[in-house]
């Protein structure tokens, strides 16, 4: 109020452009605005939004000099009819408001532009470029590229790449050297930068650590540690103590891990447990178990963990502390999970905002890692109570007994029944079959997934014990329990398969895989019911599938080249059995399977390759033995081919065609002393046998001994005893049953087959004496003769022998007993 009445007389230059700002108008009322017709209409339509056409009525900031209201009667009106800006209307001043207003100067002259913002003045003068050959300039870029060079470093050790991690940590290390040169040259050295220094040099040995060039990692750690003027070196003595652990040198692990916890204060307290851990781990590998299980102790008291806790129950095993080790085992149950259970997954009602919340964080990453947790300390739980149980007690049952009842009563209750099993397989172990069965019935009442598991374990000891039927119920009970469980579902296929039903054996074996399909068990099965089944395409499909989760199984390998060779491809069989040696370089069933493959391809020398390296490994498998003993006569090398025989002798002692062929083989080197000797040791054991004294009586003779018609007269009472014998065999027969049964006694008895080789080694071509033949040829001159018209046959039958390539051409009748 008092404003109004005060009145400031004009200045006398009346160019000033803000002259009555004190004069109050009531157009500028806002408190009638809403009565205001005129404003209102303006405000509801788009002129109101118009700019104001500053051509017809100048505004605030025109050039030339307004009226004020003291010294203008006439009122200014714009577009709208609304008075302007420091007009008059109805002779009341408008009210006053600045008196200076910001931006504005009182000193305008004529011809000025409104311009609060300086624009007039034109666009700023650009700036000025810096200078790219400054010294500092060039450290900034240096430092940026070190630090670049330190970041790809580690990108590349976090992909794997840690040949490439190393090369640029080098490469940081060499311009950071450089950088720091420079930076000495123009200014103090209090103006290093540390930390770059600091971490290049730690990149650089972390980065030697995992390419384990320990060495160098240990002096680029040196030479931090020593460096005072880095205040937290010192806790590098933990990268050191680690690499020492390495390269078990614990002395001086434990010396670094002790001098970097006398440097870590104690407020870091999980740092300082860490390291203790560490501490304990070397003390345990070097044997000092006391020492160890103080470290440990000292952990459990302070800040308990499964591993240590574990590592305690080890250093208490080793030193046989049988009470010790069931107070660690309890601290061990007791040591706190921090995982939230099941019960938070399930939802508690039909909410569905709370339902899709649940099934979000029911599969997420923090999820997954309390499952991790969770199984591990399941596992050091299992693993613990395995170990200790044998010798807490008097009894390995009693143990597990504590050990089930310590896990009970703690949040691991689930574990109880899973060391119940356990404590039935231990009793497998001990060949206790009786105590395991017994121990796995007792889970018959307990909940479906327990009792399908036992069920499981007595279906396939009753398996293993041929016990088809019990295993049948077992199994039965097992699926019956849990139909989703693949064991159960693969036990029953088994069951099933023993009973020769193979189409529902595979049925059962592709339910298990649909529950499971890592079932590596029922796959296997079912490739071998296919391979039953003569559905080879399927069969190996099953087995090249099973191959590629199980690279090196040997069994599988096997099942392979077997499949390939039932289906004729011999290249493909020797490819996967090539494979298989690989795996089981020893095998010398595989070996032998080989040898015979390339010798059906008729590749003799790779043949005789597999064939000997069976011998060595397995020098009683009487084919191999048979076949190098007849690849030697082939290749004319009868003295090697003795000592096969001579160990065939002495694998089958009772078998005359080994001693036989050896008496041979001395025959045909030309050896006749030994030879004679030979067939004479042969005659005292095997005295009825034909071959034998033929060839006695054939060398007597040559040699011109006097022995020779006491083996005559020997060799006709075995023929006349044999044909009378053949004669009584044949009585009863019709004539062409009778004659062929003559011709196959003609080279039957002790001596038919007496130096007769396998039908693998008929590939061989006939030698000067091959043995075979010459029997036969003999046999057919003493039986002929004897024989009545009706066994003509039997010449047919010694024919078709003498197209055996052991037959021998070079026979000639003065080699037949006289």
């Amino acid at each position: 109020k008092m404003m109004q009445n005060v009145h400031l007389a004009p200045e006398a230059d009346e160019d000033d452009l803000y002259s009555g700002y004190n004069d109050y108008n009531p157009t500028f009322d806002t408190e009638d605005l809403e009565n205001d017709v005129v404003f209102q209409q303006a405000a509801r339509t788009s002129q109101g939004r118009r700019p104001p056409v500053t051509a017809k009525i100048p505004g605030t900031s025109a050039s030339r000099p307004l009226a004020t209201g003291f010294g203008s009667k006439a009122t200014l009106t714009s577009s709208l009819g609304r008075p302007m800006t420091g007009a008059i209307q109805d002779g009341v001043a408008r009210p006053m408001t600045a008196v200076h207003a910001a931006g504005y100067t009182k000193a305008a002259v004529r011809g000025s532009s409104f311009d609060p913002l300086g624009q007039a003045r034109g666009p700023a003068s650009p700036l000025e470029m810096k200078n790219s050959d400054s010294s500092e300039e060039k450290i900034r870029q240096l430092e940026k590229k070190v630090n670049e060079l330190v970041e790809e470093s580690c990108i590349a050790n976090s992909c794997g790449d840690l040949k490439l991690a190393l090369e640029k940590a080098k490469e940081a290390g060499r311009k950071e050297r450089a950088l720091v040169r420079q930076r000495e040259q123009i200014a103090t050295p209090e103006n290093v930068n540390l930390d770059l220094t600091y971490s290049v040099l730690f990149n650089l040995a972390s980065q030697y650590a995992a390419n384990e060039m320990y060495a160098e990692a240990l002096n680029t750690y040196q030479v931090i540690v020593k460096n005072k003027m880095f205040s937290n070196g010192g806790r590098l003595k933990v990268n050191m103590g680690n690499i020492y652990l390495k390269q078990r040198n614990y002395s001086k692990a434990i010396k670094f891990y002790r001098m970097a916890l006398d440097q870590i204060p104690s407020v870091h307290k999980e740092m300082r447990i860490k390291i203790m851990q560490n501490i304990g781990v070397a003390f345990l590998k070097t044997g000092q178990y006391t020492d160890a299980i103080s470290s440990f102790e000292h952990i459990m008291s302070m800040s308990p963990n499964l591993k240590a806790g574990f590592n305690l129950i080890l250093c208490y095993f080793a030193i046989g502390n049988g009470e010790q080790m069931k107070k660690a085992f309890q601290k061990l149950i007791a040591v706190p999970l921090e995982v939230d259970y099941d019960e938070k997954y399930i939802s508690p009602n039909d909410d569905p905002h709370t339902n899709l919340l649940i099934e979000a964080i029911k599969n997420d990453s923090l999820r997954q890692i309390e499952r991790e947790r969770k199984s591990m300390a399941e596992e050091y739980i299992m693993t613990a109570a395995k170990l200790i149980a044998p010798v807490i007690e008097t009894s390995f049952a009693v143990g597990y007994d504590w050990c089930v009842e310590v896990v009970k009563a703690s949040h691991y209750v689930e574990l109880a029944n899973d060391l119940e099993i356990n404590k039935a397989t231990t009793y497998l172990r001990q060949q206790d079959f009786n105590q395991a069965l017994e121990t796995l019935k007792m889970f018959e009442k307990k909940d479906s997934r327990v009792k399908s598991a036992a069920a499981t374990n007595l279906s396939f000891l009753y398996y293993l014990e041929n016990e088809l039927a019990q295993a049948t119920n077992y199994a039965d009970l097992a699926v019956n329990s849990d139909r989703y469980n693949p064991a159960a579902l693969t036990n029953k296929g088994n069951t099933v398969f023993a009973n020769g039903d193979y189409e529902k054996a595979a049925e059962f074996y592709k339910e298990a895989l649909r529950n499971d399909s890592s079932c590596t068990e029922a796959l296997y099965n079912l490739g071998l019911t296919y391979k039953k089944l003569n559905r080879i395409e399927e069969a190996l499909d099953c087995f090249l599938k099973l191959h590629a989760i199980l690279r090196n199984s040997a069994q599988v390998l096997h099942q392979i080249a077997s499949i390939y060779e039932i289906m004729e491809d011999a290249n493909q069989a020797i490819e996967w059995l090539l494979q298989l040696i690989s795996v089981v370089p020893t095998d010398p069933h595989v070996l032998s399977k080989l040898g015979k493959l390339y010798d059906n391809e008729g590749d003799k020398s790779q043949a005789f390759h597999y064939y000997y390296e069976s011998y060595r490994y397995f020098p009683s498998n009487i084919e191999v033995i048979e076949w190098l003993g007849a690849y030697y006569i082939d290749t004319q090398f009868c003295e090697k081919a003795i000592e096969y025989f001579e160990r065939a002798a002495l694998i089958q002692p009772t078998e005359v065609k080994w001693q036989l062929m050896v008496a041979s083989c001395y025959r045909r080197s030309g050896n006749y002393q030994k030879a004679l000797e030979k067939y004479k040791v042969i005659h005292r054991k095997f005295p009825e046998n034909v071959e034998c004294l033929r060839f006695l009586v054939r060398l007597c003779t040559d040699m011109g001994l006097k022995e020779v018609q006491e083996y005559m007269t020997k060799l006709k009472k075995v023929e006349k005893l044999k044909e009378i014998r053949e004669q009584r065999i044949k009585s009863g027969r019709d004539g062409s049953a009778h004659s062929r049964r003559e011709g196959i006694a003609a080279g039957d008895s002790g001596g038919t087959k007496g130096e007769r080789l396998s039908a693998k080694l008929k590939a061989l071509p006939g030698t000067s004496e091959p043995y075979e033949s010459s029997s036969k040829e003999i046999d057919a001159s003493y039986v002929d003769p004897l024989g009545p018209q009706a066994e003509r046959p039997k010449t047919a039958a010694r024919k078709r022998t003498e197209e055996d390539d052991f037959a021998d051409e070079e026979l000639g009748e003065d080699l037949l007993p006289e």
